[in-house]
């Protein structure tokens, strides 16, 4: 089999005690060469590491908010729903995922997970703890597809060498974001609000997280292709090319 395997992390669905998916996920992974898989929700750290091992990359999906003990804060009214068990997943998912060296793509809620887990901290509601003028609506209404503000695309890093171009138009769905960036993590994209848009992990072939929703975009627009195809080529170098040590522990 040629083609890269790509464990999709599960959405959950609280009142009805079901995963779920977002078929704009897989279809765009599917598009792009790859053969996404929807994950169990699980904290069995031994089923955690088979699923680090077994899989070439992994696509942490958007959906609930994150938990703010994560990072040493009283949740607040204005926080949305959260998944005590989907946290604990995909924090212990994501360090087995870093150990190995597979890539990892983050969108929205992955890309603030990914900062929560290395150190940084969340704004809870942007609406309220942002200090800035709204001049960006970042939770917009259907539908998705639409593109409704700028991002500026810093030069020399990852995001850049796949999008080549300084500036792109993006949809926006969210009301949390991050707030103290990890220093572990470099901000690669920023809204003209200052909000950060992307961040790369420095040190990994692809670590890369977008808070904007290219699922969505997907089928109307290039620049959401283009991430989809590059994070499928950084999973297939991944099952040919690299060598990799599995973690049993």
């Amino acid at each position: 089999m040629n083609k890269p395997m790509i464990g999709v992390l599960p959405l959950y669905d609280t009142d009805k005690k079901s995963y779920w998916m977002l078929p704009d996920y897989m279809k765009a992974i599917e598009d792009s060469g790859g053969i996404p898989v929807m994950l169990p929700l699980t904290t069995d750290e031994d089923m955690i590491i088979t699923l680090a091992n077994a899989f070439d990359g992994f696509l942490f999906t958007g959906g609930h908010d994150v938990n703010p003990e994560l990072y040493d804060e009283r949740m607040q009214s204005v926080c949305g729903e959260l998944c005590m068990e989907r946290d604990r997943m995909e924090v212990f998912l994501f360090k087995k995922v870093i150990a190995i060296g597979k890539p990892a793509f983050g969108i929205c809620r992955g890309l603030q997970l990914f900062n929560v887990i290395l150190g940084g901290t969340l704004y809870q509601d942007i609406p309220t703890d942002m200090d800035v003028e709204r001049k960006i609506i970042h939770q917009q209404k259907p539908p998705y597809t639409n593109l409704v503000h700028s991002v500026h695309i810093e030069k020399d890093n990852l995001l850049h060498d796949i999008l080549q171009t300084d500036q792109i138009q993006v949809n926006s769905y969210h009301h949390q974001g991050i707030k103290t960036l990890s220093d572990q993590l470099v901000a690669v994209a920023i809204a003209e609000d200052g909000l950060v848009e992307s961040v790369i992990m420095p040190g990994n072939s692809f670590v890369l997280a977008v808070q904007w929703h290219p699922e969505y975009s997907y089928a109307v627009d290039g620049y959401s292709q283009q991430l989809f195809a590059a994070f499928v080529r950084a999973c297939t170098s991944a099952r040919f090319n690299s060598p990799v040590q599995d973690i049993t522990a």
